[in-house]
């Protein structure tokens, strides 16, 4: 029992180690600078709803790569403020430049010096005339404006005037779009290109100059409304009224957008032109991270009409809601972080101070435990070791054991706790080979009933008589191993085991080694 004590003193100390090494390792961690953050800019040419839906993309992708910080900035559609907005970035320090450049070339110089400087360019939806980037990620706008010139061809039946509301001069969408309906409407001779507006992506702008062609144009009858985007099909319907169809491009899912005004029949067709801010975010950590990447990644785009219509605005809106289910839970995370940053002093203090309470706590206890161990050690060493007149019996064990008493009543158990001692020693190496010998056998040899002698031995010496009896043939066991040639298993016999397996267990559970280690 005293080697458990002492054992488990041990395991307690290397325990207390542990928590110590963790705590440590938790203080330093909460005191070392967070990830290296990435920073990335985003130039956004304008600010639109496609553009509102592509950042809301953007932001729930940095939500997964903890390492990505993002600012934002919006040209409105001006070429210089986005040469500004550009340069200023990247002397903020970004890591790595998105742009949507206004205008094919005019933005390309600016493109150009973030290049130059070393860093990352990722042209996303518009194209530049430079090629000075590090990859490109967009939709094919030639491959919409013919698929779409198709559709009004087919829907027309081969016969009708068309107006045209096109995009934002020199913009790669804009020229991309028209040129794919131009070459595909021109493969119908019934067709009829009745204008082709200029526009700049605003609702506003081509209401107005819907208005003024129709000033000028009021005896020509318009069949279909073909708009670089949907806002201007829906500018351009404000200006001409229900006769027509309108057709568009962009098919955004949510109100307003394209999706549902085809459901609700403001528009005869649209087609998705998909923003996938998401996957923007993975390219641009896989080229920070130096992973394999392609340079130019066209994305998937599709037709929408009264067909599938309904089933693309469900599945839109259900992904819509899960994202901002998302976001809303990412908000709430981010008020809650920042409440314990602002609360990380006081709440490591407090920590440092549980630590130290638990620390003193342990080393208290464990020292009372040593202490314990060591005087129940003592008492088995008087017990088999020293003679009857140098034993003392335990003074904490006698005095947990027996009411207080005067000098001469203790001086009076202490002799008759020798006495006993001496004794039972005496009783226990007579039997000790008889390897079946009980307690009640070693209670009978001292006239005392089985539970009369449990307790005594207990209050004398803290073990039962069992315990002492084993480790009595234990330290008979190891003499033996030291001073003779006999084996293993003869040792084991003599001292009273029946099995030499046992003896072996018990054995290293007492020293800590195999019986045979001891001649080592």
């Amino acid at each position: 029992m005293c080697c458990d004590i002492i054992r488990m003193y041990t395991d307690m100390r290397k325990g207390l180690l542990y928590i110590i090494i963790l705590a440590t390792m938790a203080v330093f961690a909460s005191c070392s600078p967070s990830k290296v953050k990435y920073r990335v800019g985003v130039s956004q040419c304008s600010a639109d709803i496609w553009r509102d839906k592509q950042n809301a993309e953007l932001r729930m992708g940095a939500y997964f790569h903890d390492n990505v910080e993002l600012k934002f900035a919006a040209a409105y559609d001006s070429d210089e403020r986005q040469v500004q907005q550009i340069d200023s970035l990247v002397d903020d320090g970004i890591d790595l430049l998105i742009v949507a450049p206004n205008q094919v070339q005019t933005i390309s110089p600016a493109i150009d010096r973030a290049y130059d400087k070393g860093i990352p360019v990722i042209v996303f939806e518009r194209k530049t005339s430079s090629q000075k980037y590090t990859a490109l990620i967009s939709a094919d706008n030639y491959e919409m404006g013919h698929v779409m010139g198709e559709y009004i061809v087919a829907r027309l039946h081969g016969k009708g005037n068309i107006l045209e509301i096109m995009g934002l001069a020199g913009s790669s969408p804009a020229i991309e779009r028209h040129n794919g309906f131009i070459d595909a409407i021109k493969e119908a001779p019934g067709i009829n290109l009745v204008g082709s507006l200029q526009g700049d992506w605003a609702e506003q702008t081509a209401y107005e100059t819907t208005q003024q062609w129709l000033s000028t144009h009021k005896d020509v009858s318009v069949d279909l409304v073909f708009g670089a985007n949907d806002r201007t099909a829906m500018g351009a319907r404000k200006a001409l009224g229900e006769g027509p169809l309108y057709c568009g491009i962009d098919g955004l899912p949510g109100k307003n957008g394209g999706i549902q005004l085809v459901c609700d029949s403001l528009l005869d067709a649209s087609y998705i032109y998909p923003t996938h801010g998401d996957r923007l975010i993975d390219l641009a950590v896989r080229i920070l991270e130096g992973q394999p990447y392609e340079k130019e990644t066209m994305l998937m785009s599709a037709l929408v009409t009264h067909d599938n219509a309904k089933v693309l605005l469900m599945q839109s809106e259900e992904i819509m809601q899960q994202a901002e289910r998302l976001d809303e839970l990412h908000n709430k995370a981010d008020g809650y972080l920042h409440e314990l940053d602002a609360q990380r002093v006081v709440n490591w203090l407090a920590l440092g101070i549980i630590i130290l309470f638990l620390v003193v706590f342990v080393l208290f206890y464990l020292y009372h435990l040593r202490k314990i161990a060591l005087q129940r050690e003592r008492v088995m060493n008087t017990l088999w070791n020293l003679n009857p007149e140098d034993v003392h019996a335990a003074p904490a064990d006698v005095e947990a054991s027996v009411p207080s008493e005067s000098e001469e009543e203790t001086s009076e158990s202490l002799v008759v706790s020798s006495q006993f001692i001496t004794r039972f020693r005496e009783v226990v190496e007579t039997r000790l080979a008889d390897s079946d010998v009980s307690v009640e056998d070693l209670a009978a040899d001292l006239n005392l009933s089985r539970v009369q002698l449990y307790r005594k031995v207990k209050a004398v010496t803290g073990s039962s008589p069992v315990e002492l009896l084993r480790t009595a043939r234990l330290k008979r066991a190891y003499q033996l191993l030291l001073t003779t040639d006999k084996s293993v298993s003869e040792v084991a016999y003599d001292v009273g085991f029946t099995a030499p397996s046992y003896f072996t267990k018990c054995f290293k559970d007492e020293y800590g080694m195999l019986p045979g280690d001891v001649r080592k």
